[in-house]
């Protein structure tokens, strides 16, 4: 999950969904109620640990952040240096991912279909639709919070391509956070913490009452982001009111692409066919693993 927030398009959700902890890690998530404070607060930190699942969290939180000092670096690397090869990795990884991920789906009937296409045009609209301009009011800072927390946990949703959508990207993520601006980061803030308590709550219930349509839609964000992984495209950078382009820590910000197809089958676009299948083979291989294990437990 680290390692794929590198990677534009790929969301931390994608990556819980394909290895199969996504559930666990929203129940998890949702667990950080009354009852938790309750536990925590009268010092019975045992109760508290196993009603939150907190051995898990940390596993993965841990795991993303090993993975940000190590292997995202890496990935950072070839994102600079050989975008088109990370990205066909990325797109053999997530295209198989929708396979094995749709298949998890019990029965297929017409809601389950008109989910799996909802959720297909959304993602897809999300990715070709013009940026807003940016607003600093409190009320819009809240809702900017609660969007970008609930698209990060969503597969196929990218919480920074979701506030640069909402035209708010430079003035939280870049002018704020640099700023220390408490009074910008403050409403945001607020708003992610209420908007993952509430979303995780809002998920776990849908997973519960209509599980297959639930992941039918989720399904449909992981097939609707595909565009975004697309490994022939070109960068559309993203410009404030005033036309300049945005930048942060130095690299341009981009809020959307133009998509072509290689004019010729050269030796960089046969390497980039061997890693497509390279990740369509890590998601059949994990997938075969998981099997396995589960057929001896």
């Amino acid at each position: 999950m680290g390692a794929a927030n590198v990677v534009p398009g790929v969301s931390g959700g994608t990556i819980a969904l394909i290895t199969g902890i996504f559930e666990k890690l929203i129940h998890s998530i949702k667990s950080f109620d009354a009852l938790a404070l309750k536990y925590f607060f009268s010092g019975r930190f045992k109760q508290f640990a196993q009603h939150v699942n907190l051995l898990f969290l940390l596993a993965v939180f841990t795991g993303v952040f090993v993975s940000i000092i190590s292997i995202a670096r890496i990935f950072g690397y070839f994102l600079e240096h050989h975008p088109i090869h990370l990205m066909s990795f990325f797109f053999g990884l997530i295209l198989a991912s929708i396979y094995f991920v749709g298949k998890t789906i019990k029965k297929w009937n017409a809601p389950v279909i008109i989910s799996f296409v909802a959720g297909t045009i959304i993602a897809v609209s999300l990715s070709v639709l013009e940026p807003a301009q940016g607003n600093s009011s409190l009320w819009y800072l809240f809702i900017c919070g609660i969007v970008a927390t609930c698209s990060m946990i969503l597969p196929g949703l990218s919480g920074s391509f979701v506030l640069i959508l909402m035209g708010n990207y430079q003035l939280v993520m870049i002018d704020a956070v640099n700023n220390l601006d408490i009074k910008i980061l403050s409403p945001v803030v607020i708003g992610a913490v209420a908007g993952l308590l509430m979303f995780s709550n809002l998920l776990s219930w849908l997973y519960k009452k209509f599980r297959n349509p639930t992941i039918a839609v989720l399904t449909g964000f992981i097939l609707g982001s595909l565009g975004i992984i697309w490994p022939w495209k070109t960068e559309v950078p993203a410009t404030n009111e005033v036309g300049e382009i945005m930048y942060k820590d130095g690299e341009t910000i981009i809020e959307g692409y133009n998509w072509f197809l290689p004019e010729h089958f050269n030796t960089e676009v046969l390497l980039a066919v061997v890693f497509i299948i390279a990740g369509i083979i890590v998601i059949w291989a994990t997938e075969t693993l998981a099997s396995k294990k589960s057929r001896k437990h």
